[in-house]
């Protein structure tokens, strides 16, 4: 069974948004640079272990659809990955093709409550402005079916659009600190699992450390 596209509103925040144009630039790099990345890899198996057989999972900002579209698929679940990024949507289709892709911005989707028996959203969050990260992390609960399964990630740091060189470009980014994002992964109606900050090195010559946290998560059964 394919896995179902998602359509975004009328009014799309359009596909050259700062983060697109991060993306776009970084392509492949990307890939490359957060290969093996522990934590997100026990994440995935974490929901490929927990999920029933075929289930729809949402891949909030898909990358190039390694690994996680790419794990799911494999394992059987129905794949549908979104990203602001042409490029990186573009690379996806050709890297998954058991998956479903399209260019579409988290802020943008419609019809999706208590749709998906999975969740994954590895740091798609952090170049979006604070009234509209902490909106997301708002509908994150609201996005599962009834005991639904959130792996989430992001750096936890209390910052509000602060430039930084990353990968070797320019981008801003928001964020909270680990409790504060705790809280509000609570507030959006979904019991913490496991929780666990670690520090990455990116493959990238102009990367250094980067502190990571990572959230494994369930929508209560009576929803």
């Amino acid at each position: 069974m394919a896995p179902d596209p998602v359509s975004p509103s009328p009014s799309a925040h359009g596909a050259r948004s700062p983060a697109a144009a991060l993306f776009d630039a970084i392509g492949a790099g990307y890939e490359s640079a957060f290969a093996d990345l522990p934590e997100q890899l026990a994440a995935l198996d974490w929901l490929i272990a927990e999920l029933p057989p075929g289930s729809k999972v949402l891949d909030i900002g898909s990358g190039t659809g390694r690994p996680t579209a790419e794990r799911l698929t494999a394992a059987g679940h129905r794949v549908t990955g979104i990203d602001v990024s042409a490029t990186m949507v573009e690379l996806a289709r050709a890297r998954v093709p058991g998956a479903v892709f399209e260019q579409v911005d988290a802020r943008d989707l419609v019809d999706d409550d208590a749709a998906w028996g999975a969740v994954c959203a590895f740091f798609p969050f952090l170049q979006l402005p604070r009234a509209d990260l902490d909106h997301q992390l708002e509908r994150l609960g609201a996005r599962l079916v009834p005991g639904g399964l959130l792996a989430f990630a992001t750096v936890p740091a209390e910052a509000d659009g602060v430039e930084i060189d990353w990968l070797g470009h320019r981008a801003r980014v928001t964020s909270h600190a680990r409790e504060e994002l705790l809280v509000r992964l609570r507030a959006a109606g979904l019991e913490i699992l496991h929780q666990r900050v670690s520090v990455f090195h990116p493959h990238h010559p102009a990367a250094g450390p980067e502190e990571q946290l990572f959230v494994h998560a369930r929508k209560s059964a009576a929803g």
